[in-house]
């Protein structure tokens, strides 16, 4: 089975670092151009632009694809997106001169909008109800409305900061992206993507998680379980030879500062933190 895999660019190392720690190791990634075989005998890499990455999913020279909500709404190919793997996160967005008095997409009836995203602008403003002259560029598509080739454009942005310094402000959002898991609908039930649909999630469901364990006299266990910010109710475990428990538990990383002392004080000892690689329900 082979992961389409973006080749380059800002998804390329997030996309790596995912399989690495889903347990999809890449052997000899850096020195294969292509293919690139994975540490599962089963499961190899294709490395392709991430603009493509949707039609080899499509074509079946892939079971499964890493790339962007919008790379996959622009090829407008028959996908399953299977899961959002939460990074390369921006948002395409309508936008126009500040000084152009567009405050509306209702207002560019008759008007012309620039893009590298045609197909995405088309079924927008087909939503809109209004059919302006769509140009498709590939690239520098902020100049476009200051040099008379567009009224407006629908880009990509993350920050904002490329808009401001170019002048422009937004008018409208036209699609939230994010980084996803894509697959083939004829193979999209297989167990071996389901494989790596449960890996990849168990990777997302660590994130921000902490794993606390910790010795407790038994006769306050009732404190420190009212204190503890768990997923669930923790696993105790009797210590041999004491009267004591062990209590191990996963919390948000974000509480663990404050909750501590609280254990503590609450009776808890020997409190050990560590990070969590992965977390399956």
């Amino acid at each position: 089975m082979r992961i389409a895999v973006p080749n380059k660019g800002r998804l390329h190392d997030p996309a790596l670092e995912l399989l690495e720690r889903a347990g999809l190791h890449v052997q000899d990634g850096a020195d294969r151009k292509l293919y690139a075989d994975t540490v599962d005998p089963e499961v190899s890499v294709l490395f392709a632009r991430a603009a493509d990455i949707p039609e080899y999913v499509a074509d079946g020279a892939a079971a499964l694809g890493i790339t962007g909500l919008d790379q996959a709404e622009e090829s407008d190919v028959d996908l399953v997106d299977l899961l959002d793997l939460e990074f390369g996160r921006c948002r395409l967005v309508l936008a126009s001169p500040e000084d152009g008095g567009v405050s509306s997409p209702e207002e560019l009836s008759g008007g012309t909008v620039a893009t590298e995203f045609p197909e995405i602008t088309e079924n927008y403003f087909e939503d809109v109800g209004v059919y302006p002259d769509i140009v498709e560029v590939s690239g520098a598509t902020e100049l476009t409305p200051h040099v008379d080739i567009a009224d407006a454009i629908v880009d990509i942005t993350s920050t904002g900061t490329t808009l401001r310094m170019n002048r422009l402000e937004v008018v409208d959002e036209v699609l939230e992206s994010s980084v996803r898991l894509f697959a083939h609908p004829e193979v999209a039930d297989d167990p071996k993507v389901q494989q790596v649909r449960t890996a990849f999630r168990s990777v997302l469901d660590a994130e921000g998680k902490r794993y606390l364990m910790m010795n407790v006299p038994e006769d306050a266990l009732d404190d420190v379980e009212e204190v503890i910010p768990g997923m669930g109710g923790p696993t105790v475990m009797d210590v041999a030879g004491q009267d004591a428990v062990a209590v191990h538990v996963v919390v948000d990383e974000r509480k663990v500062f404050e909750v501590i002392p609280e254990l503590k004080a609450a009776g808890a000892s020997d409190v050990l933190v560590t990070e969590i690689e992965r977390l399956v329900p």
